[in-house]
């Protein structure tokens, strides 16, 4: 298997401590902040093993401090609920004594009801489109001198291969629409497990979305008077869906404001079913001289 898929995966098998505290470690991304992704879907790891029986429908999660990616993740689940068909857990993931991270989740035993769906947006196919690593050897080049760690940053190999549907260079941002897409999937093939599946489905939905409201404005994550981070995340789980086969990551934003910018995202999967929606409030601070956007 693919190193990177198979460090995510053994990051999400946490280790168990006491009943209700579990403990993960974490994985450099060329940044010391822990990415945000990994918390949410181990904090998800944690809250589905104190679950029988029913299938996690949605998460509401608040960032509350940048993780250190040097130190491990202590997650304590609170058991809130455990009703006739919901059960609700609420988790902490705890570093240094203090938590970067406040989780809830909502669980529902399996039950038959009236359904419909969003249809998924025309794109071309993710066969017709470049990979992530070809794209940013052509931004590289574009971009001119690039501080060494950023180029390292961007080169570093992800456990999920990305192919954006109109790719923009980030270090060389220009004005557009605020809504972007790309097609995406694990990097080599899992296991049969459902569970694992969900678990990286909610790691890959925190990748990507930050560009949606920052586009209109001309900016990037990766400019150095940008300060851009995840303030919280909310994703809903509708239908089962295999994260090593490539899924559409259809996203917009509707607003941004008071350096904040509201991202919303919808993810199909190869046929055209909606498998899971996703929305995020990210700071997009820039702390460089005033420009007109």
């Amino acid at each position: 298997m693919d190193p990177s898929l198979s460090a995510l995966i053994r990051q999400l098998d946490l280790e168990q401590l006491e009943v209700n505290l579990f403990r993960g470690e974490s994985r450099h991304l060329g940044s010391p902040r822990v990415f945000g992704g990994q918390v949410i879907s181990q904090a998800l790891v944690a809250a589905e093993r104190t679950v029988d029986g029913r299938l996690p429908h949605s998460l509401h999660a608040y960032f509350l401090l940048p993780g250190d990616v040097t130190a491990p993740i202590v997650y304590q689940v609170d058991r809130i609920r455990d009703g006739r068909s919901f059960s609700a857990r609420r988790v902490q993931a705890i570093q240094h004594g203090r938590p970067i991270l406040s989780m809830i989740a909502s669980f529902q035993k399996p039950e038959p009801g009236l359904e419909h769906a969003a249809s998924m947006p025309e794109v071309p196919p993710p066969e017709a489109l470049a990979s992530y690593s070809e794209l940013v050897e052509r931004w590289l080049a574009d971009a001119g001198p690039v501080p060494p760690q950023t180029a390292e940053a961007m080169r570093t190999p992800g456990a999920i291969e990305f192919r954006p549907i109109e790719p923009q260079n980030p270090l060389r941002r220009v004005h557009g629409e605020p809504r972007q897409a790309a097609w995406f999937r694990a990097v080599d093939r899992l296991p049969d497990d459902p569970h694992l599946h969900r678990c990286i489905l909610a790691y890959a939905s925190d990748s990507t979305l930050a560009g949606a409201p920052l586009r209109p404005h001309g900016r990037s994550w990766w400019q150095p008077s940008m300060i851009v981070a995840s303030l919280d995340h909310a994703l809903w789980f509708h239908r089962q869906a295999r994260v090593d086969e490539w899924l559409l990551y259809a996203m917009d934003s509707p607003s941004a404001q008071s350096a904040r910018g509201l991202a919303r995202g919808l993810v199909f999967d190869r046929s055209g079913l909606l498998v899971a929606s996703v929305a995020q409030e990210i700071l997009m601070r820039d702390t460089g001289p005033a420009r007109s956007a």
